[in-house]
C-alpha cells in the first residue's frame, strides 16, 4: 500500500486492486496506474474538500468512479453556472450519511454523518479497512457556548460509536480500546490547530475508541508544527504503556507530495 499526502485533507492510497483519492482540492496529484480503477471521494462541498477539476481525471483514467457526499449534488448548480457540464455531476454516485454501497473491484463504501457538512467514508478493499473523516471531528471551538460544545461532543461521540459498530459488526457501544485487535488498517483524521487547546480532542478520543494500525493527521492548514507538537505529546503518553498494549503508528507529515509504502 502506498499513501501520498497531497494537501490539506487530500490523500491518495494505492492498493493492489484500485487507487483511492480522497478530498482533493489543490496540490499535485500523483500519476496513478491507468490499468486499475480510480475511485475519487469528496466528503462534502466545501471548497477545501471538493473542486470540479477532479472531473478532468476521467480524461486520463478510463476506469474512474466518483463517490461524493449528497450535498455536492445539491450544490452542482453553482458549478454548472460556472461552466462545468451537468453530465459530470450525473456521472457520480452520491451518498447520504449511514449508507453502504458496493462498487466494482470488490470495494464497499459506508458513510457516517459529519459534525460539520457531508460525510466520512469507511472504505473496504483488498481486505483492508480505510477511514477518511472528512470534516467529522470534535469541533470544540474556544469561546463557543457550553450548549454548542455539549452538542458537538455528543454528535461526535455518537458517530464514532456508529463507526465502531460498523467495524465490529455489532450495535455495541465503545467497548473496544487501543488494547484490542485493530479494527482499522488506515485512518485519516483532522488535527486542526485553530481549535487551540482543544485541537487534539477528536484524534485522542478516536484512538481510544477505535484500534487502528496507521494514522495520518490532516486538515492542519499547512501548519506542520501542529503535527510535531501532537506527536511529542502522543509519544510521551505512550511511554507508560505496557509492551502488550497495541499502539497505533501516527505519521509525521513534512511537505506536500510526501509518500509512504506500508506493509499490510
Amino acid at each position: 500500500m502506498k499513501v501520498t499526502y497531497i494537501s490539506h485533507s487530500g490523500f491518495a492510497v494505492e492498493l493492489p486492486s484500485a487507487t483511492l483519492l480522497f478530498d482533493y482540492y489543490k496540490g499535485q496529484i500523483p500519476d496513478f496506474p491507468t490499468d486499475k480503477p480510480l475511485f475519487v471521494f469528496s466528503s462534502h462541498s466545501h471548497g477545501d474538500h471538493f473542486v470540479p477539476q477532479v472531473f478532468d481525471l476521467a480524461k486520463q483514467y478510463p476506469q474512474v468512479h466518483y463517490i461524493f457526499s449528497h450535498d455536492i449534488w445539491l450544490m452542482r448548480k453553482k458549478h454548472t453556472r460556472a461552466g462545468v457540464l451537468e453530465e459530470c455531476f450525473t456521472s457520480a454516485t452520491y451518498l447520504r450519511a449511514h449508507e453502504t454501497k458496493a462498487f466494482p473491484s470488490g470495494i464497499t463504501v459506508s458513510t457516517l454523518r459529519s459534525t460539520d457538512m457531508g460525510v466520512a467514508f469507511l472504505v473496504e478493499c483488498d481486505g483492508l479497512k480505510i477511514y477518511h473523516a472528512g470534516d467529522l471531528h470534535w469541533w470544540a471551538w474556544p469561546g463557543d457556548t457550553k450548549q454548542n460544545i455539549n452538542n458537538m461532543t455528543a454528535n461526535y461521540q455518537r458517530e464514532i460509536a456508529a463507526l465502531h459498530a460498523l467495524l465490529n459488526g455489532t450495535a455495541d457501544t465503545l467497548a473496544a480500546s487501543s488494547m484490542g485487535a485493530p479494527l482499522l488498517d488506515l485512518a485519516f483524521l483532522p488535527l486542526d490547530g485553530r481549535l487551540e487547546e482543544n485541537y487534539a480532542l477528536g484524534i485522542e478520543y478516536f484512538l481510544q475508541a477505535i484500534p487502528v494500525h496507521h494514522v495520518f493527521p490532516m486538515h492542519f492548514w499547512d501548519k506542520y508544527d501542529v503535527i510535531s507538537n501532537y506527536l511529542e505529546k502522543y509519544n510521551n503518553s505512550n511511554q507508560d504503556q505496557s509492551d502488550t498494549t497495541f499502539t497505533p503508528t501516527v505519521y509525521s507529515i513534512g511537505h506536500e507530495g510526501q509518500f509512504w509504502r506500508i506493509n499490510t
